[in-house]
């Protein structure tokens, strides 16, 4: 049995815990984390779901995503999903989600990184990652209109992409 904190609106915890797979009651709220990893080249690590995963099966995703656990702050969150998911350590316990979208039973964070991973280096996850590759945002959208790609809003992956730049070029990705 998996626990994640319940939040109120203004993302405060509420000190109570909900069980995963029940319905969240009205006024309570979950964290979903995600994060975007890009390399040098300015393509985005993109991972596909494995065919027997509930919700989205054979899909292409995000570099990694998923929900909080009891306990964790938003940076553990995402170090940890990183980690399980493709078997890469992370620090981002310095860094701040790059976007929050608030959505109707939460607050989804999404870290955008820059890292030169190299693909024979990973270790994906048997339950959820059947591949992973670097893709550019035109191969995304493309993927994404001959539905190969979970179709999120055009508009997400111009931002991800822009703001990754953005970071690189002004600073890094704090």
């Amino acid at each position: 049995m998996e626990l994640w904190d319940v939040y109120d609106i203004n993302r405060n915890k509420t000190n109570r815990t909900w069980v995963r797979g029940e319905k969240l009651q009205p006024g309570n709220y979950h964290l979903v984390v995600h994060v975007c990893i890009f390399n040098s080249n300015g393509d985005m690590l993109i991972q596909q779901r494995q065919p027997f995963k509930e919700g989205w099966p054979n899909m292409w995703d995000l570099t990694v995503g998923g929900s909080a656990i009891a306990g964790d702050s938003s940076q553990m969150a995402a170090q940890r999903e990183v980690f399980e998911e493709i078997g890469l350590q992370l620090d981002l316990q310095q860094k701040r989600p790059h976007l929050t979208i608030n959505f109707e039973h939460g607050f989804d964070d999404i870290y955008l990184i820059e890292e030169d991973v190299q693909l024979h280096s990973l270790t994906l996850q048997a339950e959820e990652v059947q591949n992973v590759k670097w893709a550019s945002e035109a191969e995304i959208l493309t993927m994404i209109k001959n539905g190969e790609f979970i179709p999120y809003l055009k508009a997400l992956f111009n931002y991800y992409f822009i703001a990754d730049i953005s970071a690189a070029r002004f600073g890094g990705n704090s």
